[in-house]
């Protein structure tokens, strides 16, 4: 069977600011990114001006079928539905880069694509095939997100609304989903669709390391500040990155740009955040170590990568190993002795 083609309409971009509309009135954002899309697509369905302005697909075992207001198949079927695309929200339990391409198919490559699989049982790091987020760094009709909290999933839901239908940008977003609560973030909007922006800083003076997190692992990044502010007197500055992919695809556009001595310079979101400093750069992932690693290239700090594979069997990522990384990143830049790091290792019962 053939792929569909869907049609970007005028009523497109319409039904997107509907939604965008019903976002903005909606209440408070649940406590977690993942009930808070939940409750997002319920308050669009309830709302008058939304409600028949966006397609809903659910293919999680258990879903309500009395909720799901179109199926993938009418996209195939319908010449509707192709001739006139609206915004689709696509809520799936997809673990493995064979199926989310199999549902990115059917769908002609377009939607926002909902994962919930985070808090569900798994031997896989965030419940992903390791070959899920490799799939999704390097495929360039896909741009994916890993949300920290409630608030930056419903930041990101509403750039999507904006640069997929109003704008007409081709591919379609993906956010994974976790149902851990945490403390909440005051989230610059802007920035967090563009993949980064600053939670918190020193509150005088210059950072001495820089802490980039994303999703769950954003709480023992800032876990991690704090231990390095109390038990060594070291000043970081925490970033949040919902996506590491698009700030290393980001970059990478902008160097190509500037390669040509008849373009105008431009500068990347993530230059413009980490410029103007060599304080060393720690950036931690869920995922495997590789999707943090691909702001390598780009940043001209000393900069160390952290993943789900970077310990040893049997070892947990977390603010402990996060605050030794960030004393041995100290200590190869010279700013602390080496001494330092044995009465870490003694210190968090990591030896």
């Amino acid at each position: 069977m053939d792929t569909p083609h869907l049609q970007r309409t005028p009523n497109t971009g319409h039904a997107a600011a509907a939604c965008l509309l019903g976002i903005e009135q909606a209440g408070g954002p649940g406590p977690t990114p993942l009930l808070a899309m939940r409750e997002l697509i319920a308050s669009l369905q309830q709302d008058p001006a939304s409600k028949d302005q966006f397609w809903l697909i659910d293919d999680r075992a258990g879903g309500d079928p009395a909720t799901t207001a179109i199926s993938a198949w009418p996209l195939w079927f319908s010449e509707h539905a192709r001739e006139d695309e609206r915004p689709l929200f696509y809520l799936t339990r997809s673990r493995t880069s064979a199926h989310l391409s199999m549902l990115a198919a059917q769908t002609a490559e377009r939607g926002i694509f909902l994962n919930d699989i985070e808090s569900s049982p798994s031997r896989w790091a965030k419940g992903a095939h390791p070959w899920l987020p490799l799939w999704l760094a390097t495929n360039r009709r896909c741009l994916p997100f890993d949300p920290a909290c409630a608030e930056e999933a419903r930041v990101i839901v509403g750039g999507a609304l904006r640069e997929f239908y109003q704008e007409g940008r081709p591919g379609f977003c993906y956010l994974t989903l976790h149902d851990a609560p945490g403390e909440s973030l005051d989230c610059a909007r802007e920035q967090a669709w563009l993949g980064m922006y600053r939670v918190s800083g020193p509150a005088s003076g210059t950072a001495q390391v820089r802490l980039l997190g994303a999703g769950r692992m954003l709480e023992e990044v800032r876990a991690a500040a704090v231990q390095l502010k109390r038990g060594w007197d070291i000043d970081s500055e925490v970033w949040s990155c919902p996506s590491y992919t698009r700030l290393a695809r980001d970059a990478a556009s902008v160097r190509r740009w500037n390669r040509n001595p008849r373009n105008l310079p431009r500068r990347a979101h993530l230059h413009d955040c980490l410029a103007g400093s060599q304080a060393p750069v720690i950036a931690v992932t869920g995922y495997a170590e590789f999707v943090a690693a691909q702001l390598a290239e780009h940043v001209e700090a000393p900069f160390t990568s952290l993943g789900a594979d970077s310990l040893a069997p049997g070892q947990r990522l977390e603010r402990n190993w996060i605050a030794y990384s960030a004393l041995q990143a100290l200590v190869e830049q010279g700013t602390l002795a080496t001494a330092d790091l044995s009465e870490a290792l003694r210190r968090y019962g990591l030896s």
